[in-house]
């Protein structure tokens, strides 16, 4: 569902929609409204049914990056907190931000040398099975410290 509002002339979407463009469940939705999450209160139509708006939508695609990349709950509620309080505390979001800027660049690293280590191991089998052998010779490299086993 889909309206728009003739006072203010703005796009709203139903909680389907919303779903649909923030790729979070009806209930994820409804969890994040209960949890703090969003930046104010949702609006509701005449029966009752929640209405986000564009600007809505863009936060909870914000806060569903945040979430995927690992930040905890806690973590984006204190984050929305300050953004709906406003001006004044940027400082505060920027450091949290920093923080977890941090620990998503460490995530990369871990998965980029955990990447480097299947690379090398299906190199070692390939080479293996092109030789025709069932098991491949010993072979070190990276995360390999001995003969693989399997």
């Amino acid at each position: 569902m889909t309206t728009t509002d003739r006072t203010a002339e703005q796009t709203t979407y139903g909680i389907g929609r919303v779903s649909e463009l923030t790729g979070l469940s009806t209930h994820a939705l409804r969890f994040y409204e209960q949890e703090g999450l969003l930046l104010a209160p949702v609006r509701r139509d005449g029966a009752g049914r929640r209405l986000f708006t564009e600007e809505e939508v863009g936060w909870l695609k914000v806060c569903t990056k945040l979430r995927s990349s690992g930040m905890p709950l806690p973590e984006i509620q204190r984050y929305a907190q300050l953004a709906r309080e406003g001006a004044g505390n940027e400082a505060a979001r920027l450091e949290i931000l920093q923080q977890h800027e941090e620990r998503v660049q460490q995530q990369v690293a871990d998965l980029q040398e955990a990447l480097a280590t299947i690379h090398f191991k299906i190199d070692v089998y390939a080479r293996g099975h092109a030789r025709g052998q069932g098991r491949p010779a010993v072979a070190r490299g990276p995360g390999v410290l001995s003969a693989p086993s399997a």
